[in-house]
């Protein structure tokens, strides 16, 4: 299907319930961060019954042209990619192409026998026997004991750097030969027991392969992005086309104040990778995911693409964490931003299970995720909000914008 023009309003905030005094609030509070040098550029968009009410582009895509934030920005949206690749093995787990419950050796072997860090070193670690498969669902809500290299936090996290998986995988390295690799490290933990942010996604990739019988890129552009419009999604750009010229450049903060270019992170997504990370590869646009979250508001289905069931989704935005903690609880502290009182992870999704907790304004069953370079979505079931926010900052953790948009969008609901 072709994408409907992104760009134009749908809705007068009042007709949807929104002041729009208040929803200009948002603009003013992150100019604030662009006028100051903390954020180059930024998008906004707010959906209220899936009408756009609301989208406000700040800034510069690139600091150096000046070339301004536009509709058609491509922006990294890093482990923003982890909901799509998620909903990926949803639909082939509703085809019976796979169960939830199969353990992960069914399509990677290198999964059998698995070993659990138990101490020591990373050079000489001790390890005992799992007591149980690491299976599809532990890869869909990190429960599988799996990490990421950029961690810092545990002995098997260095074991991951010194095989080169710190950001991405070695040069050279594809989906299969990392999964297996994923596979010779010790699991921090039993499955099942714990939550640790990890390459679980990435791994998921892999199973979506096999499962399938077509690459990672392949399934996710014939059956999410094609039938939903979403024509810029992709894994990469050429550096030499047209679309490369509307990638937001990648930026850190420079200690002192102001912005330096990320140039090792940013040379991926120009250059066609061997490695597809299911759990943070993909480049979009905001009118890109907005669709992909308004398909999620809708239950599965957008302009008449049905991509998953109402009750899969449903399913899928509960909370799946051992013993209905929550990530405070349950999970090995990783972010600063936040220590997620409050919020449990679904199958592919953190999702709000006691709002007070949160010590924020977000509603129960409000289910969502962000990527490295600070960009962010979030569904609302009771206001029924869809919102996209797509920036170039990495790291996610250097200001809190993800809480403070919220509120500024939760402050503006005058109607339910």
């Amino acid at each position: 299907m072709t994408s409907p023009t992104f760009g134009t309003l749908e809705a007068d905030p009042a007709e949807v319930g929104l002041d729009p005094a208040r929803l200009a609030r948002i603009d003013t509070h992150f100019r604030r961060y662009i006028d100051d040098g903390r954020l180059a550029g930024a998008t906004i968009a707010v959906a209220r019954h899936d009408r756009l009410a609301h989208l406000t582009h700040l800034g510069v895509r690139d600091l150096d042209s000046a070339a301004p934030v536009t509709d058609d920005t491509l922006w990294r949206i890093y482990s923003m990619t982890k909901p799509i690749t998620s909903v990926a093995t949803l639909i082939l787990a509703e085809r019976g192409a796979l169960e939830l419950t199969d353990p992960v050796s069914r399509y990677i072997p290198a999964f059998a026998e698995q070993r659990v860090y138990s101490g020591g070193s990373a050079q000489n670690p001790g390890t005992v026997a799992a007591l149980e498969p690491v299976r599809v669902h532990h890869l869909l809500n990190h429960t599988a004991g799996l990490t990421y290299g950029f961690h810092h936090a545990h002995p098997v996290d260095e074991m991951y750097r010194a095989k080169g998986f710190e950001f991405g995988a070695p040069s050279g390295m594809d989906l299969a030969a990392a999964s297996e690799q994923f596979a010779s490290f010790p699991l921090l933990f039993q499955p099942g027991t714990e939550w640790n942010y990890s390459v679980a996604t990435d791994v998921l990739g892999r199973v979506v392969e096999v499962a399938s019988g077509r690459r990672l890129d392949e399934f996710l552009r014939e059956e999410i992005t094609e039938p939903l419009g979403m024509t810029d999604t992709a894994f990469w750009v050429p550096e030499d086309s047209p679309q490369a010229g509307r990638l937001a450049t990648l930026y850190n903060a420079r200690p002192g104040g102001g912005l330096v270019e990320n140039k090792v992170l940013a040379r991926a997504a120009t250059r066609e990778p061997t490695f597809l990370s299911g759990g943070g590869g993909l480049l979009s646009t905001t009118g890109d995911y907005l669709r992909f979250a308004r398909m999620l508001a809708r239950g599965g289905e957008l302009d008449g693409a049905r991509i998953l069931g109402p009750r899969t989704l449903a399913r899928a935005t509960r909370n799946h964490l051992p013993g209905g903690g929550d990530l405070d609880t349950v999970g090995r502290p990783i972010f600063s931003e936040s220590a997620f009182s409050g919020v449990g992870f679904g199958l592919g999704f953190s999702t709000v299970v006691d709002g007070p907790a949160t010590k924020g304004f977000a509603n129960e069953g409000t289910f969502a995720w962000g990527g490295l370079a600070s960009t962010a979505f979030w569904v609302d079931p009771v206001d029924d909000i869809a919102v996209v926010f797509m920036t170039q900052l990495v790291p996610s953790s250097t200001y809190p914008i993800r809480s403070q948009l919220q509120t500024l969008v939760q402050q503006a609901v005058t109607v339910r």
